[in-house]
C-alpha cells in the first residue's frame, strides 16, 4: 500500500473541538492515523502534549484575527 500525503482540507464551521464542541481551528494528525480537533483555547492549553504525539498540526487560529475583505462601496 502506498501512502500519499495530500494537503489537509480547510477546517469549516462544521468541524468541532473534541474537548468542548466549539468551532475547531486546529487539526492534529496522530501517528496512528487518527486526528483530533481543537478550538483555539484548548489548542493553546494542550499544545505541549500535542506536539509530542503529532505527526502533523494544521493551525488555522489566524482566522480568528483576520480582517475580512469587503467589496468596494459603489454608492460614490
Amino acid at each position: 500500500m502506498n501512502s500519499v500525503l495530500t494537503p489537509a482540507s480547510p477546517l469549516t464551521a462544521a468541524d468541532r473541538c473534541d474537548r468542548c464542541g466549539a468551532q475547531a481551528y486546529l487539526r492534529v494528525v496522530l501517528s496512528s492515523g487518527g486526528e483530533l480537533l481543537f478550538c483555539a483555547h484548548h489548542a493553546r492549553k494542550f499544545e505541549p502534549e500535542l506536539r509530542k504525539v503529532a505527526v502533523e498540526i494544521q493551525d488555522e487560529t489566524d482566522r480568528l484575527t483576520a480582517v475580512p475583505v469587503t467589496a468596494p462601496d459603489d454608492d460614490n
